[in-house]
């Protein structure tokens, strides 16, 4: 029973999850993340909420074993490191869509782009035409396109692998697994990384096994973030946890809904 009581607060403490929901934030608006004019765009803020911690660039230790000048991408703790010298990385957050899960391995930057533009695949298209018809034949760079502010191609052996690094349109998807897209930082992240790389940067995407031994087990709250599972706890532990706190959040929607929907009679006034 005790230790049932720790595994519960450790979890609650990692989920950091206010009355009504929203994740904790910073107090104040980190000057990284301000709005810039960038050409002829104006890139918006982050909104503090969005800015929770592991969603913040941050230059870290580092103790993989790729060469400094390597981009790194962990889509299993949705984080993505610039190998630096001396041991040292920038770590930023990501977003991780389903294309994004689909490549493992190494490649190089052979491409790289400001303001790109976009064009569903056809899958997307056939698959969600309610959502990607309208784009088929491709989306101009802009505030408008899913690509955001930049974006950087990945090759392998003289071929495009579809996989991309890029901005997003999105700020609430950071941190968060997306139906669709590959891997993409806030507009402020990806226009940072940018700058940092040349064509020809190595990238090595991890395994499941290579992202465990490095950065531990990492799973979705309850609201979609991601959190890592605390040492000693076991994965199946943490996702218990997880469902048993969904489904309270569930009944507690639930419990509003009706209520909205079935308001009190009003009392009768005297005459």
């Amino acid at each position: 029973m005790l230790r049932r009581f720790l595994i519960l607060a450790v979890l609650a403490v990692l989920s950091a999850c206010a009355p009504n929901g929203p994740p904790v934030t910073m107090q104040a608006v980190n000057p990284m993340y301000d709005g810039f004019q960038d050409g002829e765009y104006f890139i918006p803020a982050v909104p503090k909420e969005y800015l929770i911690t592991h969603n913040i660039r941050t230059e870290v230790d580092y103790f993989g074993p790729e060469a400094p000048g390597t981009i790194v991408v962990d889509v299993y703790s949705r984080r993505l490191y610039y190998v630096l010298d001396g041991g040292r990385a920038v770590r930023y957050g990501i977003a991780v869509g389903r294309e994004g899960l689909s490549f493992k391995g190494s490649g190089t930057i052979q491409r790289k782009a400001e303001w790109p533009s976009w064009q569903p695949t056809r899958n997307m298209v056939r698959t969600r035409p309610d959502l990607y018809a309208p784009y088929a034949a491709g989306l101009p760079g802009g505030l408008d396109n899913p690509l955001g502010a930049r974006a950087l191609y990945l090759y392998r052996g003289g071929r495009d692998t579809m996989f991309r690094i890029h901005g997003t349109i999105d700020p609430a998807s950071i941190g968060r697994a997306t139906s669709a897209g590959c891997i993409r930082l806030f507009n402020q992240d990806i226009i940072d990384l940018y700058n940092r790389v040349d064509i020809g940067t190595p990238v090595h995407v991890r395994t499941l096994d290579e992202s465990r031994a490095l950065e531990g087990i990492w799973i979705d709250d309850e609201f979609g973030r991601i959190v890592q599972v605390p040492e000693g706890m076991s994965e199946q532990e943490a996702l218990a946890h997880v469902a048993e706190r969904r489904s309270k959040l569930e009944l507690g929607v639930n419990a509003r809904m009706t209520e909205a929907n079935n308001p009190p009679p009003s009392s009768p006034t005297n005459g």
